[in-house]
This record gives structure tokens, C-alpha cells and sequence, in this order.
């Protein structure tokens, strides 16, 4: 599976960015799909996954102001935050995982959060 994220930039903080993932190729074994992030000098954090089932989970930091929702007849998983916050600036980088492991992983598209 190949994914192409997009939709990042600069916002204001208290505003709404929505982020896109859109997957090709083959979707056998992938579990699940998500968002992680990473800020300069900090690791990897998963934001938001999503299940083939449909469950969702979420990082406690984003819990209430991020959704994460998915068109499966499109394969593109969509990453929807609201209220914007400075310590959300990162580069946000879409990922699959297959099985159990986040195996696959999409270029990042960075979001800067203005205060």
C-alpha cells in the first residue's frame, strides 16, 4: 500500500485544518490507519487511528478537538482538527498498519500553528 497525505499549512490557533490520507494498492492485512506526529526534537506520537471495524482512538492531547472519519470507497482517511493549538505544530505523517505493526508510512505534510 502506498499513501499520499495532504492538506497542511499555517493556521491561526483556535482554527481548523483537515488533513487527507488516501491509500493505493494492495489493502490486504491493513488493520487499521491512522495519524502520527512529530515535533522538531520530540518522537513519534500517534494522534489518531481508525480500524477497519470503524473504532477510533485518540491521543489524549487531542482527545475532543481532532476527529479522524474515513471514505472507504475512496481509501482516504481524513484527519478533521479543530482549536488549533501552538503545541500542535509537527509534522503530521499518515500511516498503516498492517497486522500489528505501523509498517507503512505516507510522506508528512507539516501543520504550523500560529500564536
Amino acid at each position: 500500500v502506498q499513501l499520499q497525505a495532504s492538506g497542511g499549512g499555517l493556521v491561526q490557533t483556535g482554527g481548523s485544518l483537515r488533513l487527507s490520507c488516501a491509500a493505493s494498492g494492495s489493502m490486504f492485512s491493513i488493520s487499521a490507519m491512522g495519524w502520527y506526529r512529530q515535533a522538531p526534537g520530540k518522537q513519534r506520537d500517534l494522534v489518531a487511528a481508525i480500524t477497519i471495524g470503524g473504532l477510533t482512538n485518540y491521543g489524549d492531547s487531542v482527545k475532543g478537538r481532532f476527529t479522524i472519519f474515513r471514505d472507504v470507497a475512496k481509501n482516504t482517511v481524513y484527519l478533521q482538527m479543530n482549536g488549533l493549538k501552538p503545541e500542535d505544530t509537527a509534522v503530521y505523517y499518515c500511516a498503516a498498519r498492517r497486522r500489528s505493526n505501523w509498517s507503512t508510512w505516507g510522506q508528512g505534510t507539516l501543520v504550523t500553528v500560529s500564536s
